[in-house]
């Protein structure tokens, strides 16, 4: 028995023609699915960035403006610090009632620098008051200074990020809202992390339904965990002591001028 040890007849040049013509196809199909893929990652990109950055420089510029508009019905301020035994703690002149996605406070969180001044608007619309970067307040809920638990709520991540930082706070941190007619300074009691229907958060007393409150509560919500609406993330505070405008100002703040 023989072998055929010659070597292999080099391919027809319509053979080569064809592999040629197979191999363009996979290139073509190789390049398409790539460039595809280079679209769908530019598109991403974008929205990410437009996501993350251009909405929060809007927000940014929109807070400004109301937060503008809102101090122009304040009393003048009065740039000093009161001694500790100023400090009033009976209750203060709760903020005046507004329509619905007018603003009429401001709110400061030391921890989150001396820049964080954002306004508060009665509501909770996403057109008008969250995606503009500002703080909504609960309605059913109770007027921020007055017996009982107001609520607020603010986007965390996009759109002014405003509750970003909410699990840096600490209890005995100082939230303070300034009205028109005084600065209430509040002071972190405890937070935890609920499901999103938990609406016994708001409660006047919190998860005791039907209890009278005895006490000013002012309660953060936002979403939880960061990029998510899976839980939300819960902040008490309970008044601590309120200063008149005509008298001074929380030294927290004077000393971020």
């Amino acid at each position: 028995m023989t072998h055929d040890t010659s070597p292999p007849l080099p391919p027809t040049r319509r053979a080569r023609r064809t592999a040629k013509r197979r191999r363009s196809a996979g290139d073509i199909i190789t390049l398409v699915i790539g460039e595809l893929l280079f679209t769908a990652g530019a598109f991403i990109g974008l929205f990410l960035l437009w996501q993350m950055w251009y909405t929060n420089f809007e927000a940014s510029a929109n807070n400004e403006q109301a937060v503008a508009v809102i101090e122009e019905k304040f009393q003048p301020r009065v740039e000093k610090t009161v001694e500790p035994e100023q400090r009033r703690t009976d209750l203060p002149p709760a903020a005046e009632p507004v329509g619905k996605n007018q603003g009429f406070a401001t709110l400061y969180v030391p921890r989150w620098g001396s820049d964080y001044k954002v306004g508060i608007a009665e509501g909770l619309s996403y057109s008008e008051v969250l995606n503009h970067g500002l703080i909504g307040h609960y309605p059913q809920t109770s007027a921020i200074g007055e017996i009982g638990n107001a609520g607020l709520a603010a986007h965390r991540m996009t759109r002014g990020s405003v509750f970003q930082h909410i699990d840096t706070l600490q209890d005995g941190d100082e939230v303070i809202v300034e009205t028109d007619k005084a600065w209430m300074v509040f002071k972190v009691k405890s937070h935890e992390i609920v499901l999103p229907d938990a609406g016994e958060v708001l409660y006047p007393v919190p998860h005791q339904p039907g209890v009278e409150a005895t006490e000013a509560m002012l309660t953060l919500t936002t979403c939880h965990p960061l990029m998510s609406t899976r839980e939300r993330y819960i902040v008490y505070t309970t008044l601590d002591y309120w200063i008149p405008r005509d008298a001074g100002m929380p030294e927290a703040i004077l000393e971020a001028q």
